[in-house]
């Protein structure tokens, strides 16, 4: 970790000791003992979001040479590392475009159908965060969430514009070079020669088809979240509707994904879900338990995925492409 990821993961911690201390340890305790028993539920969304997103990545690698409960359990091993390892959202990537490449897809294909898939994802979460805005603004609540969530969604659409701009200009070319040179001066790395990254990347971008059933997928994966707060909030007894649970989920994934800078999101996902859920009389104590019982569900399903990875990762370079 470094010192600057420690310094914004110390922030985060300061953030939400005070998120918890002013709604009071005890209460946060009861309250997630109260919805404890939804976990098994609401684990079910979150391997069927995974699974959905898997298929998404599928569309974007463009064959159908690897399974899709294949694309399912690389996807699943991906979100385990982003969300319980100190890799700022980027070393699930990196690890699962590697694991791709074990199943006789060329190393160059497996990283543009990764980098695309994270395109998409970011494309369809922008698109779900102003859905959700619309939806608020549609039902004339006070407008005092508009600075902090527009806000938001303006740095998510930067970040996604400068991602797109720097794909087209040709910044991935500078990748290649990297591993060309790096080929060199240590010839074991020449298996994940990257050359032509640019040029198969910019291939799948015009695969217009492709990129549409991408975006709607990561967009129903998205979705599917709502249920998740739906469940939990049920059971703390705050039964919104789920239109509302999925505008909550929205706002507050969108303020997770804002603070991608801070190992875990730490401190910003309690704050964004505390202030999506005062929009629609949700205390805070449930929208904090709301948070943990999230985490607690990351954690339930990312450990076993970073046991499968050390697995992976000691098998054989090659491994079959079929179950």
């Amino acid at each position: 970790m470094t010192w600057r990821s420690a310094a914004a993961l110390a922030a985060g911690c300061v953030a939400l000791a005070w998120i918890v201390g002013s709604v009071g340890l005890g209460v946060m305790a009861r309250d997630v003992a109260l919805a404890g028993w939804v976990l098994p539920a609401t684990i079910a969304v979150y391997l069927a979001q995974l699974y959905v997103a898997g298929q998404a990545w599928r569309t974007c690698l463009g064959t159908q040479a690897v399974s899709r409960s294949r694309m399912f359990r690389l996807r699943w091993i991906r979100d385990g590392i982003n969300a319980l390892l100190p890799v700022a959202q980027l070393g699930g990537q990196v690890a699962g475009a590697r694991l791709l490449a074990r199943q006789d897809v060329p190393p160059a294909l497996a990283a543009a159908s990764t980098i695309l898939d994270l395109t998409l994802e970011a494309a369809a979460q922008v698109l779900f965060t102003l859905a959700g805005m619309s939806v608020l603004l549609a039902s004339r609540r006070n407008h005092a969430w508009l600075s902090w969530a527009g806000g938001g969604l303006a740095l998510m659409a930067a970040g996604l514009t400068a991602l797109v701009v720097l794909q087209r200009a040709g910044g991935l070319r500078l990748v290649e070079a990297l591993i060309a040179r790096l080929a060199v001066r240590w010839p074991g790395t020449a298996a994940w020669s990257l050359g032509g990254l640019h040029r198969i990347l910019m291939a799948r971008q015009s695969d217009h088809r492709a990129l549409l059933r991408g975006v709607a997928l990561h967009t129903l994966s998205w979705a599917l979240g709502g249920a998740e707060v739906w469940l939990v909030l049920a059971a703390l007894g705050h039964r919104v509707p789920l239109l509302d649970a999925t505008v909550i989920e929205s706002l507050g994934m969108a303020a997770r994904s804002a603070g991608f800078a801070v190992p875990g999101a730490v401190g910003v996902q309690e704050g964004g879900l505390v202030l999506a859920c005062g929009l629609f009389g949700v205390p805070a104590e449930a929208a904090l338990a709301l948070s943990v019982l999230k985490r607690l569900r990351e954690a339930l399903v990312g450990l076993p995925a970073l046991v499968a990875w050390q697995r992976t990762g000691a098998a054989q370079p090659q491994l079959a492409a079929r179950d």
